[in-house]
């Protein structure tokens, strides 16, 4: 787990103060050697004595790919992964910095899917001690829902219904058939999530009274000069909305064992959920109902069962008896 680093304040902080706080800021030697070469390398690149508010995202784009834009895929992931980390950290301490850009992304392992973690893994992960209630509540909802991240990080409190378990989410990538004359067509729509007993426990904690605003809010305000979206900020603590980066660097965190972009995947719950209800016998009209896909096939990529599941099909076939 990171620690509490005090940083020098009143003056601009450079990238290889950044780079060197955000190091000292673990305990593990282990984390700190999977994270140097990614972080000082790429601090190296572009300029240590900058200002770290001086720096363009595509310089940082820029630099990981003539670092490791050649490197195999797991390597380049786990350098974008700590340089994620390391920025996205920055940021929670309230100096302004680059991001890692939208066009640097994420490689897919070639011929790797999606993992089914086990419920008892998701239930253990989000019951460890050192997990913060944020991301147990957001681990939490995120399998509950079998919700997609962006939708669950972009709900406000307003939108929550407590008492029937339930909240709209915009689901990205879909367009409303009917609109009023003169409205502006969007470029999404509503679709309703519900979620059970242990995001219910879990939520009133983490709201703590307030009413309006991101459920998922960082733990600082922004930098000075960030223009962040009056809906993606707090109004009553002054707090911004958690980005995507952000939580899949502390999911990261609490779940890498090989280095930094090794760990478990924000999508990973929906895909858990989704098979674990698959193997509980939901019916494929019940898991499109569950995870809005309006094609069948879509919804077959996510079901998988386990080997148990398919032996306990199996021995259905078994001679009357014979059965287990």
């Amino acid at each position: 787990m990171p620690t509490v680093v005090q940083l020098a304040a009143g003056k601009a902080l450079t990238v290889c103060a950044a780079a060197d706080a955000f190091l000292d800021s673990f305990r593990n030697p282990n984390t700190v050697r999977s994270y140097s070469t990614g972080v000082g390398k790429t601090a190296e690149r572009i300029g240590e004595a900058r200002p770290l508010g001086s720096v363009a995202d595509d310089e940082i784009g820029e630099a990981l790919e003539l670092l490791w834009g050649t490197a195999a895929v797991n390597t380049w992931n786990a350098r974008r992964a700590a340089v994620l980390s390391w920025l996205g950290w920055c940021e929670s301490y309230g100096y302004d910095g680059p991001a890692v850009p939208a066009w640097t992304k994420r490689l897919a392992v070639p011929d790797s899917e999606t993992p089914a973690r086990s419920k008892m893994a998701v239930d253990r992960l989000i019951a460890r001690r050192e997990v913060h209630l944020r991301e147990k509540t957001l681990w939490r909802m995120l399998y509950e829902t079998a919700g997609r991240s962006e939708e669950i990080l972009g709900v406000n409190i307003e939108d929550l219904d407590l008492a029937a378990r339930r909240c709209p989410v915009k689901a990205k990538g879909a367009r409303s058939k009917a609109r009023r004359r003169g409205q502006t067509r969007e470029d999404f729509v509503l679709e309703t999530v519900y979620w059970d007993a242990g995001t219910a426990r879990l939520l009133p904690r983490l709201l703590k009274g307030r009413t309006r605003g991101p459920v998922f809010v960082t733990h600082r305000r922004p930098g000075p000069g960030k223009v962040v979206s009056p809906r993606d900020v707090c109004p009553d603590t002054g707090l911004a909305r958690l980005s995507y980066g952000q939580a899949r660097a502390l999911l990261d965190e609490h779940t890498a064992v090989r280095g930094p972009g090794t760990g478990w995947d924000l999508h990973e719950y929906r895909h858990s959920a989704l098979t674990h209800l698959g193997e509980q016998g939901a019916s494929l009209l019940m898991l499109m109902a569950k995870s809005r896909h309006k094609k069948p096939e879509n919804v077959r990529r996510y079901f998988k069962p386990s080997p148990e599941a398919i032996s306990e099909l199996t021995s259905l076939l078994a001679p009357g008896d014979a059965r287990r």
